[in-house]
């Protein structure tokens, strides 16, 4: 029996590891083939503790699935049971090739492992219990779009989860024949292998022998077909995860755009060939290695699908089906992809069409919709879900660039906006000079940098296109200003000389703008010696701190809702009068997931006397979008509800007296739809959305409106 045992096991492992590992060899070649991303392999040089401890708490400790208490919990245990059930496996090689009764001296005699391992397979077994109720419950033909699992490969998932109770149960009948064989040593720490075995109690012995081969083979050959499925399907995520955590960029929040690359290194626009270089990702093998390992990472869980403010609100975009339609088109072209030149003149017009050679990346036809490039709205929901660390956003943003700079192709509406800031420096097309008119409704001097920031000047404030332009906007602008001369900081303006950081123009992908823009305000900034900046828009913030690095420009930037908390606590800003109001707040996407600015904002409003705080059910990082992020500030929403109205409805199911917010946009976008509610009847005539500052000021001023605001 043993030599019929070992032959069938070999032959079988042969031929699993034959299988997996063409399909192995073939992702290598695939993801070899991608455009090449130096820097990822230098972060793991240069930061090696970083990395380890990504994979501890990513990988091992689960840290984002346990966000998701119940399917977290589930999917932690199911995970566990993967690595400590492997040494179940090494038991089973050992009985394989050794005998039924060989054994490793201590790793197989000692009980407490025999518990883990029987508790670790039980927990697992509840955690598929789980996992079969919440897609049950979650079934896209039952809940259509509002089912996370909408668009995924569900037929698969339920294989997955028969397979994984197929190495489970015939782990339990192999390991309680071999209890009752004589052959487990664990005793009684083994509890349910033991119980298992308690009906084979009696049986002959030669009986029990072919049991226990049967059984032996049977949880091997599980495990070896399991092998073949899951390096063919989304569960490869099993193997590969680890990677794609290892290679993650490392900010702290989502961190900046990345600049464009060509062949791995910086596009550089006066030396760049359209023929020769890569202006974004026109085509599939545009892509990098790591965008390759993206897409074949993809667990298609749809976490990012279900927080996704364009899919929650009617349009197109679903980030997890565009990593999915992605990953499908690199598949079929791969043959291709990875052929000679010689091989591609062989393939006929059906085989080139098979593997969608001709297929475009972005169109009508194509592999990408432009509705759900142009739906996004870089909010970062989606990448702060993945729990593989997938980055969305860069592969949106980066085809958005191939579309705007090479085909000259995003809605019409933006390109006014661009003209804009190429003549105007601003979105809007205002003259620079009106820049400073908000400083005129002051009763107090601001100092205005003409060359050189004054040498007692602490902070650089920074006002931004919409602070210093925009009515609403404006209100805030002022009252920060206020604040800061109360406090007794000493700061100056650029006026005139401040243009738009050029952030509209990044996110809608027209890189060259924002390097225009860019590069002039990093020299006007050296050239005034601006050291520290305050900005009351995030977006501003977020492209003064994270992103003008990228072009030479390194500030201490803070937001002026981290000031003026510091401010508050330090004492020099102390808000007296009571607000007797019930008051939301709504986090910026910019502010906050972008840049984890969640508690000062709120420390705030904690500050004022009489204020009543209540979150609406999306807050901090699961906050959802305004809609005006990703240049759609610039663009109409002509398809599905729109996300500003989706986000009004969640604050006024929390009955507020005012929404508060600490971004110029959200101000914006907030106000236009609580507007047409108060059209409809549906709100309070006097709820206004305000800026946390302009609480702030009317606290400390005793005022019922801030001065500011008058």
């Amino acid at each position: 029996m043993f030599w019929v045992t070992l032959i069938i096991g070999i032959v079988g492992a042969a031929v699993t590891l034959a299988l997996a590992g063409r399909r192995v060899l073939f992702l290598w070649k695939l993801f070899k083939s991608g455009q090449p991303d130096p820097e990822r392999v230098l972060q793991v040089k240069r930061d090696p503790k970083a990395d380890i401890e990504g994979q501890v708490v990513e990988v091992m400790g689960q840290r984002k699935l346990l966000k998701w208490t119940i399917a977290g919990m589930a999917h932690f245990a199911v995970m566990w049971a993967f690595i400590l059930l492997a040494t179940v496996y090494l038991e089973a090689a050992v009985a394989l090739l050794f005998g039924l009764d060989a054994k490793i001296p201590g790793l197989q005699t000692w009980a407490p492992i025999g518990f883990v391992q029987d508790t670790i397979a039980l927990a697992c077994t509840l955690g598929l219990v789980v996992f079969a109720i919440i897609r049950i419950k979650n079934s896209p033909k039952k809940l259509d779009r509002k089912s996370r699992f909408k668009g995924s490969h569900t037929g698969g998932a339920w294989v997955i989860l028969f397979m994984i109770f197929n190495v489970v149960w015939t782990m339990f009948f192999f390991r309680g024949v071999e209890w009752a064989n004589g052959n487990l040593d664990y005793g009684k720490g083994a509890y349910f292998s033991w119980l298992v075995g308690q009906p084979f109690k009696g049986t002959s012995h030669d009986t029990l022998e072919v049991l226990e081969s049967i059984g032996l083979l049977l949880h091997i050959g599980v495990a070896l077909v399991f092998l073949v499925i899951v390096v063919n399907s989304k569960h490869l995520h099993i193997f590969i995860a680890p990677l794609n955590v290892m290679f993650k960029r490392r900010p702290d929040g989502l961190g900046p755009a990345q600049p464009m690359m060509s062949k791995g290194k910086p596009l550089d626009f006066e030396e760049a060939d359209p023929d020769e270089d890569t202006f974004g990702r026109g085509k599939i093998e545009d892509f990098t290695w790591k965008g390759y390992l993206d897409m074949a990472t993809c667990t298609e869980c749809g976490r990012c699908q279900s927080q996704c403010p364009a899919w929650n609100t009617g349009k197109p975009l679903s980030p997890k089906m565009v990593i999915l339609e992605l990953r499908d088109h690199a598949f079929a072209k791969a043959p291709y992809l990875l052929a000679s030149e010689e091989e591609r003149e062989k393939f006929t017009d059906e085989q080139k069409t098979a593997m969608q050679v001709d297929k475009e990346l972005v169109g009508e036809d194509g592999v990408i919709h432009p509705d759900v490039l142009w739906s996004c709205t870089n909010c970062g929901a989606c990448v702060e879900q993945c729990p593989v660390d997938i980055e969305h956003i860069d592969h949106i943003l980066d085809m958005r660039r191939f579309q705007v700079m090479i085909e000259s192709s995003f809605p019409s509406e933006a390109g006014v906006m661009l003209k804009n800031l190429e003549n105007k420096g601003n979105p809007w097309g205002m003259s620079e000079m009106k820049r400073l008119e908000w400083i005129e409704e002051l009763d107090f001097e601001v100092e205005v940098v003409d060359e050189k920031l004054p040498e007692d000047t602490e902070y650089l404030f920074w006002v931004g296109c919409a602070g210093a332009l925009e009515d609403r906007a404006k209100k805030t602008t002022k009252a920060v200003a206020e604040l800061l001369h109360i406090a007794g900081v000493k700061f100056a303006v650029l006026g005139p000389m401040e243009a738009c950081t050029g952030d509209p123009a990044r996110r809608l992908g027209m890189e060259f703008v924002f390097q225009m823009l860019g590069q002039q305000n990093v020299e006007t900034l050296n050239e005034a010696g601006a050291k520290k900046i305050v900005a009351t828009c995030p977006h501003c913030f977020n492209t003064l701190a994270n992103e003008y690095p990228q072009i030479g420009g390194n500030y201490e930037v803070v937001h002026h809702t981290q000031l003026l908390a510091h401010l508050v606590e330090e004492g020099k800003l102390t808000p007296v009068t009571p607000i007797e109001e019930n008051i939301t707040y709504h986090d910026p996407c910019f502010l906050g997931r972008h840049n984890k600015v969640y508690k000062q904002p709120r420390d705030i409003m904690a500050t004022v006397p009489g204020v009543k705080t209540q979150e609406m059910h999306r807050h901090k990082d699961r906050g959802f979008c305004c809609g005006a992020g990703g240049a759609r500030m610039w663009m109409e929403e002509r398809i599905g509800k729109r996300i500003n109205t989706e986000r009004v409805d969640e604050a006024l199911e929390t009955n507020p007296d005012t929404v508060s917010t600490a971004c110029p946009f959200c101000l914006v976008m907030l106000g236009d739809a609580i507007n047409e509610k108060k059209n409809e009847g549906l709100a309070k005539e006097s709820l206004e959305v305000v800026d946390v500052s302009q609480l702030l000021i009317r606290s400390i001023k005793g005022e019922k409106e801030p001065a500011a605001a008058e």
